[in-house]
């Protein structure tokens, strides 16, 4: 469903919605006006949030991985989306890999990572998921070097127990 035309369908409804508005407020009607200014902000929001991402995420959350790999699916055209939300897709779409296939997620993060994440908080994630790819690959250094790499992006200290937790795994490689 998220076609070719999406993002343009959704700024020429917002802005439908508010020359609507525009229009109530001549006319009078102050709270239909309010009222559309407040609707035609949805798919303003929607440009840049993608739906099926947030649906996606709400499903992981739920821990529903069959219902979020569903959403993302319906993402078609992961290049129409803005920048950011591209880049979450791929990192979405490796952390569901992951549990299938190892060379399809490890793809999947490097497209991530390439791309760029918004937060250094969401790229220690990707690093930290890259470093248990080449974990299980038995490419110690390289997970060594991404550990590292994940410990200095890692702002809030989020994610200490899971580098303790390679990094023990690592001396028994």
């Amino acid at each position: 469903m998220y076609g070719k035309f999406n993002r343009e369908i959704k700024i020429a409804l917002a802005v439908i919605l508010f020359s609507s508005s525009i229009w109530q407020f001549a006319e009078g009607n102050i709270g239909n006006g309010i009222f559309l200014i407040l609707l035609a902000a949805i798919p303003v929001f929607l440009i840049f949030f993608n739906e099926y991402i947030i649906m996606t995420l709400l499903q992981m959350r739920k821990q529903d991985m069959t219902k979020a790999e569903f959403y993302l699916n319906k993402i078609t055209n992961p290049e129409k989306l803005v920048k950011k939300q591209h880049a979450y897709y791929y990192f979405l779409k490796g952390n569901m890999a992951s549990q299938h296939n190892i060379n399809v997620a490890e793809k999947h993060f490097k497209q991530a990572q390439k791309i760029g994440l918004s937060s250094n908080q969401d790229l220690a994630m990707v690093k930290l998921s890259l470093a248990g790819v080449a974990m299980h690959r038995r490419r110690k250094q390289e997970a060594q070097k991404l550990l590292s790499e994940a410990k200095k992006l890692d702002e809030k200290n989020m994610f200490d127990d899971q580098i303790k937790m390679f990094k023990q795994q690592l001396k028994r490689i």
